[in-house]
């Protein structure tokens, strides 16, 4: 990705969290980060991109990492899953907006949010038109 830029790293917490996980005396101050959504596992099953790597929690081998796209300019689009490569393509048709990497393990319910990251060709573009869905036509 050649226009890759503020990049957030969650890495640290992520740490903190896992150790934490890991410490029996201790307090989680967040909620359980076993917890996903069975929306989120079903989507990590069917649209993941697989880690490579085992999960850090039950050490299951089907962790995946979901890319969620926001943005003004992507209109209907944003709050959508997107594969690495179609993220390769829209960073030339947008001017600007946000990818918010997800690992998710199906097995466990393990879910972190990686990294975020903005994309784009700096250029300002209006959203494209609305285009019917079948949730336009079954309401």
């Amino acid at each position: 990705m050649r226009t890759q830029r503020q990049v957030v790293s969650h890495a640290l917490r992520r740490r903190a969290t896992l150790e934490a996980m890991r410490r029996p005396d201790a307090v989680m101050m967040e909620s359980d980060p076993c917890d996903a959504d069975p929306l989120l596992i079903r989507s990590a099953l069917h649209h993941g991109v697989p880690s490579g790597s085992a999960c850090p929690v039950c050490a299951g081998g089907r962790l995946s990492v979901l890319n969620y796209v926001f943005g003004d300019q992507l209109g209907q689009f944003s709050g959508r899953i997107k594969q690495p490569a179609e993220l390769d393509e829209m960073e030339t048709r947008f001017g600007e907006f946000t990818v918010r990497e997800v690992e998710v393990c199906p097995d466990c319910g393990w879910n972190f949010m990686l990294s975020s990251y903005t994309l784009g060709d700096g250029h300002r573009r209006r959203p494209p038109r609305h285009q019917q869905t079948v949730e336009d036509i079954y309401g």
